[in-house]
């Protein structure tokens, strides 16, 4: 449904397809003008048929309704409309959709800027695709996160707080930490909830895991936020940092995690 999405979004997307079915012409699509017609553009009719959709279901999407959306007829939609690439991540996103031809691999590449942008950060940072697996980072953040980053092996960020022994000793109450991540991390793959690669990494941690398996059965969603994030390093002892996150323009499923220091004195008791 798209009944997850404002008021202002259905509308945009209304919008959104309404303007590009005008900017259309039938000699666009191999047909012939056959006399006057009362629409800029293509009819909606038209549009409905190159589409597969109803027409009732594509005057509803214009409209800006409540309705059933899903992302195989979205798709077929943009290819229909002829949508660029920056209109049809508009569309989808405005839908609150995943795009299904959107590739996995798209994320196994982070722009040679990005990284050169994470080396010049004086502080711990470091890059996330969409199953929260690091796929870039600095020297700061490598020697905060022992076991993780400092050595070869498994980079996703799940695995290491709920499989690596390190982690309950590093991070500070790490229970609710670990509780807090599940919960953000459900939220965050919402968009990607048909990804195999998600689903296996799910269940294997579920298999793995007890304390993952529980906080991902309690299916509580939170919004991925900043926040005090707090180590018990076992050389440089306690440190807390400010969590700010940012998402790579062009790349949406990138997320550039930054740990700001913010106090430096003793470890609270």
């Amino acid at each position: 449904m798209i009944r997850s999405t404002t008021p202002t979004q259905r509308q945009e997307l209304g919008d959104l397809v309404r303007s590009a079915r005008e900017r259309l012409l039938p000699s666009d699509i191999g047909l012939s003008l056959g006399g006057r017609r009362r629409t800029p553009g293509l009819r909606r009719e038209e549009v409905a048929q190159l589409a597969g959709v109803s027409v009732t279901w594509y005057t509803w999407l214009e409209q800006g309704r409540e309705m059933s959306v899903s992302p195989q007829a979205l798709a077929r939609l943009a290819a229909a409309l002829r949508l660029g690439r920056a209109e049809r991540a508009y569309m989808f996103g405005l839908a609150a959709k995943r795009d299904p031809e959107q590739a996995e691999s798209e994320t196994d590449h982070v722009p040679p800027a990005m990284l050169a942008c994470v080396d010049i950060i004086a502080s711990p940072a470091y890059v996330l695709d969409r199953s929260w697996t690091v796929l870039g980072w600095n020297a700061h953040a490598e020697r905060l996160f022992l076991g993780w980053l400092d050595q070869p092996g498994d980079r996703n960020l799940l695995r290491y707080i709920f499989l690596h022994p390190t982690a309950p000793s590093l991070i500070r109450d790490y229970d609710n930490r670990a509780r807090r991540v599940v919960a953000e991390f459900r939220a965050d793959v919402s968009a990607h909830i048909s990804d195999p690669a998600i689903y296996r990494l799910i269940d294997e941690l579920s298999a793995r895991s007890e304390p993952f398996k529980r906080c991902w059965h309690e299916r509580i969603v939170l919004e991925r936020e900043g926040g005090e994030r707090t180590f018990d390093h076992p050389d440089d002892g306690y440190l807390c940092f400010e969590q700010v996150s940012f998402a790579l323009a062009g790349h949406p499923d990138l997320k550039l995690a930054v740990l700001v220091p913010i106090r430096s004195e003793a470890a609270p008791r």
